[in-house]
């Protein structure tokens, strides 16, 4: 009984019979022979069985351990199909949210090309002997000037990225 459930155990864990002997510093073939029988370990030797194999003594002593079966090859495979769906749907929403953004960030680009063409450059105007006026112009001007280099390439990314997005039909 003690050679079956140190065997059945050990299986369950994943455990070869050299892993088992590494942890409990002895050699393969002591495994091999408690497992079939032919020897009993000592109790300390038992007390550090039960520590390796998370299981009470009482357990290695007891009742048959009945070997735990591996599920089926239907069972597994349903299980992966879930996780696949779970997987192209989170892919799909991950596309979809992407599509969005670049169509956003397009129309955000737009939209200030459009506000810096119709304001053109106010700032030029200004009377700048006040300090306020100064800095908000500077700042003005800055944004314009980097947003005009900058803008079309990002467009141009968005755009790029919108279509390398969209749902193919």
């Amino acid at each position: 009984m003690l050679n079956e459930n140190i065997k059945a155990i050990r299986k369950s864990k994943g455990l070869s019979q050299e892993e088992l002997a590494i942890k409990l510093n002895v050699v393969r073939q002591t495994i091999s022979k408690w497992e079939q029988g032919l020897s009993v370990p000592d109790s300390d030797i038992l007390l550090s069985i039960s520590e390796v194999l998370e299981t009470p003594v009482n357990t290695l002593l007891g009742e048959t351990v009945v070997e735990s079966k591996v599920d089926d090859l239907k069972a597994i495979s349903e299980k992966l199909e879930v996780i696949n769906l779970q997987l192209a749907q989170r892919k799909t929403a991950r596309r979809n949210m992407l599509h969005w953004l670049f169509i956003s960030v397009s129309v955000v680009m737009v939209t200030i090309f459009a506000v810096l063409i119709v304001l053109n450059s106010p700032y030029l105007g200004w009377d700048y002997s006040e300090p306020e006026t100064t800095v908000f112009g500077a700042a003005f001007h800055a944004f314009e000037w980097l947003f005009v280099r900058l803008a079309p390439i990002i467009l141009i990314g968005a755009i790029v990225g919108f279509s390398l997005t969209r749902k193919k039909v």
